[in-house]
């Protein structure tokens, strides 16, 4: 054998080994936190209350607060509730917040305080949250369908990476920063894991994705500079942590601290490396002065998500063996991701069986 052939057998070992050695520590680092929750198996509910300010979420079931078991219960701070784009703007520049007012003036009574949760993306293709006069040319039809991964349908999403689309939310930020600034607990913009690419929608570009994010976050924080800010920032196109690192997620949580706009995120899922690796690694491993938020979603309290194929939470009725895993998504959350705020969602049996008898000492 020659030299250069000999060389060449060498090379090609030297670029096997590198890569199996780098898919090997890919792989270690992909697994870094998944026994991170069986240090709170045995956690106690809290016997006393922490600094997390607790909110309900109601999603956009906003009749659900009267009469609610969080009015009378000191543990819980208010109501998260939703709002969409296009109640909130049913004609172009025409602002209605008289929901809004009615749901505050309601939780003053007693003492509660509303978190708006902003609502521009759906997970129903039948329910469209933007408002007609985006839907049309001028803003490039303003949203686009999102697919899941069987390629069915599954909601809508604004065009966040269209410009016009953008400067006609901010301006909808705009009018309601100057009506609710320092009247609420907070605001948050929904999360940014979408279903768009390019084989959807030709217009849309992964950096001008998170260019879009940041503006849409700036304009958030001018509109309440006073007000507790937050986005869901959760997973992005394009990218999957630790395997495909393209620095997207990582730039919105460096923005937000660097603006002043808390990050967050839905869905607590405690043994999922999707969540472990993304979200939660960024909470648990960044040092932040900017409000951290978690939320406990639909299926979470036995481990499941809306997303889930193998779960339907309008056919949950809560199974009578389950265990409870409020005290353990709890602790979770404020030693392990130190958040200052926990959104429960409303999802019955568990809120009444499973989170107020563990939150409230007895």
């Amino acid at each position: 054998m020659g030299k250069l052939a000999s060389n060449r057998i060498l090379f090609i070992l030297f670029i096997l080994l590198w890569a199996s050695t780098s898919a090997q520590k890919q792989g270690n680092h992909s697994q870094k936190y998944k026994d991170a929750y069986k240090k709170y198996l045995d956690a106690p509910c809290p016997k006393e209350e922490t600094s997390i300010k607790h909110f309900v979420y109601f999603s956009k079931d906003r009749a659900s607060i009267k009469n609610h078991p969080l009015l009378v219960v000191p543990q819980f701070k208010g109501a998260q509730i939703m709002y969409s784009w296009k109640d909130l703007e049913p004609e172009k520049g025409q602002y209605t917040f008289s929901v809004i007012q009615k749901d505050i003036a309601y939780l003053k009574q007693y003492g509660k305080k509303l978190f708006i949760q902003l609502q521009d993306a759906t997970f129903n293709p039948n329910y469209n949250a933007a408002p007609s006069y985006l839907l049309t040319n001028e803003y490039d039809g303003g949203t686009i369908l999102q697919f899941d991964e069987e390629g069915s349908p599954d909601g809508w999403v604004a065009k966040r990476w269209n410009k016009k689309v953008r400067e006609r939310f901010a301006l909808l930020l705009q009018a309601l920063g100057k009506e609710f600034d320092q009247k609420i607990e907070g605001i948050n913009l929904q999360e940014t894991a979408i279903e768009v690419s390019k084989k959807t929608d030709p217009t849309f570009s992964e950096e001008e994705y998170i260019l879009g994010l940041k503006e849409n976050m700036l304009a958030l924080k001018k509109a309440f500079p006073s007000t507790t800010t937050m986005i869901y920032a959760n997973f992005v196109p394009g990218e999957w942590l630790p395997w495909n690192d393209k620095g997207y997620l990582k730039s919105l949580y460096k923005y937000g601290q660097e603006i002043g706009v808390g990050l967050g995120g839905p869905d607590l899922m405690v043994t999922r490396k999707a969540q472990l690796n993304n979200a939660l690694s960024l909470m648990h491993e960044g040092r932040y002065t900017v409000p951290i938020g978690i939320a406990i979603q639909d299926g979470n309290y036995i481990g499941k998500t809306g997303s889930d194929l193998d779960y339907n939470e309008s056919e949950d009725t809560g199974d009578n063996s389950r265990q409870n895993i409020v005290a353990l998504l709890h602790a979770f959350a404020d030693d392990f991701l130190r958040v200052n705020y926990m959104f429960w969602v409303n999802q019955e049996p568990y809120f009444t069986q499973d989170v107020i008898p563990c939150l409230v000492p007895q």
